[in-house]
């Protein structure tokens, strides 16, 4: 077992690593084999409180800093994941149960988007406008927020804390982390580490690992944070919205999704089946922007149907450290007792299983249902787990309703030979990311990304970044004398 699980089961808050001083301990187990990883005592609302107060006395020094020197330390972080990469990847199997494939995949894209926030350091510009006044100059700075408060989820924890916590820090922030419970080292202390080693300034990154039932809403409560990051839910995005507006906070939400994958007529089947059996099986399907929903049209059903089955069933589910294993256990017991209520359900609802998986323990086996009531409550709802739902329509007309008929809208895919038909379909859809000919699941560091409707609020990536994390401040020098009318 690494040693990662017992240095690093710890609070990390201005610049000490040190237990937590709450009454319980959170236990870090293996989802595949139930080992226990790591106990760590959770921190109280004076530590978040610490861990605030820390932030904000070290931002001040940091923001001042030149910002090619605040880029070194992103520099040295990309060079320490290379070269500490074979045992990242092994914490990412232990505690996430991810395979080598998923392992790789989110070591990719947090290489990718720490070098972007290399080069966000120097992004920030101000402005000189025009002005009615006669000798007014005005001047429009960009400056960081002060401190932001980052909520991590489960699935992808080394990617989507970093994806918050580097360009926070990049463009002068100070930042305190919430990795989720079930991945306090991916998501939390290992984020940690690898900026202390890179040279980051003691205080300026603070890791909390706790839970609410400890702190209540203390993290987003806190009167220091301008800018709370949450990934996970829209039934706790909701609360965390709901909060922040209360105290005049700005939100960036990215939640939930029930995102499809369209195949129509004149799409290449074989490549749509691909696509699609990747876009809802990757990670276990524990992915926000999974295909929930396989939408084919009826001419092809047919053929897509026999081709994805066989697809599925040769994906190999089993333990995470085989290389060859395909899908891995998902995060806990109540999400496989909830994957197995999902497919029951269905069935129940008259859903006819083309693929019915089993479950033991954690590993869930794929299934694929089809025949699905058009009334059925799961054709509504995430399903964050390896369960694939084939829809049949009649034409386009018909696609777009089907897609849109759903309170989420983070992501989605169709697959056509017209690539101009493919975005003519993409524009009629109430998403915040559509793609044609490719899979559902895609992030990149300089394109804007999150949701509509219930999959969130706001952007991240690229300039939507420097706008979530800095703010604009307005200083004005009159030349010459202004004119007051009394």
């Amino acid at each position: 077992m690494s040693s990662y699980f017992t240095d690093l089961a710890q609070q990390y808050i201005d610049g000490e690593w040190r237990p937590g001083t709450g009454s319980w301990d959170i236990i870090d187990f293996n989802p595949y084999n139930g080992e226990k990883l790591a106990s760590i005592t959770i921190a109280t609302v004076d530590e978040v409180d610490e861990a605030y107060r820390a932030a904000e006395r070290a931002q001040k020094e940091w923001a001042a800093t030149n910002p090619y020197a605040r880029r070194a330390v992103f520099e040295r972080a990309l060079k320490i994941i290379d070269e500490r990469e074979a045992e990242i990847t092994e914490v990412i199997i232990a505690e996430l149960g991810g395979t080598y494939l998923k392992a790789g995949f989110e070591l990719h894209l947090v290489r990718e988007f720490l070098r972007e926030s290399v080069n966000l350091a120097l992004r920030p510009e101000g402005k000189i406008l025009p002005s009615p006044v006669d000798g007014k100059e005005n001047r429009v700075y960009r400056v960081p927020v002060g401190v932001v408060g980052v909520i991590s989820p489960f699935n992808f924890p080394f990617l989507l804390s970093l994806k918050s916590v580097a360009p926070a820090l990049a463009l002068g922030n100070g930042v305190v982390l919430k990795p989720h419970q079930n991945t306090p080292i991916v998501g939390g202390s290992l984020v940690a580490k690898i900026f202390e080693d890179a040279g980051l300034p003691g205080g300026l990154l603070n890791v909390v690992i706790t839970d609410i039932a400890e702190i209540g809403d203390a993290f987003i409560e806190h009167p220091v944070p301008k800018v709370i990051s949450f990934t996970g839910s829209d039934k706790v995005g909701r609360h965390v919205a709901t909060v922040c507006a209360s105290q005049f906070k700005s939100a960036i939400l990215e939640l939930g999704g029930n995102s499809a994958l369209v195949v129509l007529d004149d799409a290449d089947i074989d490549y749509a089946v691909d696509a699609a059996v990747f876009s809802r099986y990757v990670h276990q399907g524990q992915v926000c922007m999974a295909a929930n929903r396989v939408l084919v049209d009826r001419s092809v059903e047919a053929e897509f149907t026999e081709k994805f089955v066989a697809k599925v069933k040769t994906l190999k589910v089993g333990d995470p450290t085989d290389p060859t294993t395909v899908i891995g256990p998902v995060i806990n017991s109540s999400q496989a007792d909830a994957l197995t209520g999902v497919v029951d359900q269905a069935i129940a609802e008259g859903a006819t299983a083309l693929v019915h998986g089993t479950t033991t323990d954690n590993l869930v086996e794929p299934s694929v249902l089809t025949g699905l009531p058009a009334d059925s409550a799961i054709l509504q709802q995430e399903i964050f787990g390896p369960v694939a739902l084939l829809i049949p329509f009649d034409g386009e007309e018909e696609a777009v309703r089907l897609v849109n008929n759903t309170p989420y809208g983070l992501s989605g895919a169709v697959h056509t030979a017209d690539v101009e038909r493919g975005v003519s379909f993409a524009k009629q859809i109430d998403t915040g990311m559509f793609h044609v000919n490719d899979g559902t699941v895609h992030d990149e560091p300089l394109v804007a990304f999150g949701g509509e409707k219930h999959s969130g609020i706001g952007r991240l990536n690229g300039e939507a970044t420097v706008e979530a994390f800095t703010t604009q401040k307005w200083i004005s020098v009159q030349h010459g004398r202004s004119f007051f009318p009394f």
